[in-house]
């Protein structure tokens, strides 16, 4: 499972379209995503004061049947590999997703029941 943490607005548009995008897939040609190991620091790093954020876990074969792309790429910053999605995520291959509010500080709690 890949995982992305997205903005309510984000996420709110996908329920209207029937696909998950962000200003990333526009910007850099692909969704940012990461393994669940490394959520809390994504969430720490880049969605601090997030209150509505929501954490969305996705099925990788889901993508791959959809024809979607998913590349592992190293990140310098962080010193280890990522799940990039270059294209968007369609929510057939959302399978469960949770409200994720992150803190002012960056702090947040996975779900109990992701583990």
């Amino acid at each position: 499972m890949l995982y992305r943490i997205a903005q309510p607005a984000d996420w709110q548009q996908a329920q209207q379209t029937g696909f998950f995008a962000s200003a990333d897939l526009v910007a850099e040609g692909f969704i940012h995503a990461s393994e669940l190991a490394q959520v809390l620091e994504t969430a720490r790093l880049y969605y601090q004061a997030s209150p509505g954020a929501i954490l969305l876990e996705v099925e990788e074969k889901a993508l791959q049947a959809a024809g979607i792309r998913v590349e592992r790429e190293w990140v310098e910053r962080r010193q280890a590999y990522f799940p990039h999605v270059f294209g968007r995520i369609p929510l057939a291959a959302v399978r469960r997703f949770w409200p994720f509010p992150v803190a002012d500080d960056g702090a947040a709690q996975l779900p109990p029941e992701i583990n």
